[in-house]
């Protein structure tokens, strides 16, 4: 696994409660703000990603000590 892919950044946010069929298994990038939808009192979405995608925004993600 390389060291730059989404699952181990520091904006990768896993998201098991993400059943929607298209979205499976899906988790979120929490690097860019969340979309908000067109319908009134709908919920904002954030980016989804899987854990080994990558982009250009990663930032490795460190443990507090």
């Amino acid at each position: 696994m390389s060291t730059t892919m989404c699952a181990s950044c520091t904006f990768f946010k896993a998201h098991a409660a993400n059943t929607a069929k298209t979205l499976k298994g899906a988790d979120l990038c929490r690097f860019n703000p969340p979309v908000s939808q067109p319908e009134a009192g709908a919920h904002v979405l954030w980016p989804a990603v899987k854990s080994d995608d990558w982009c250009g925004h990663f930032e490795k993600d460190i443990e507090a000590a």
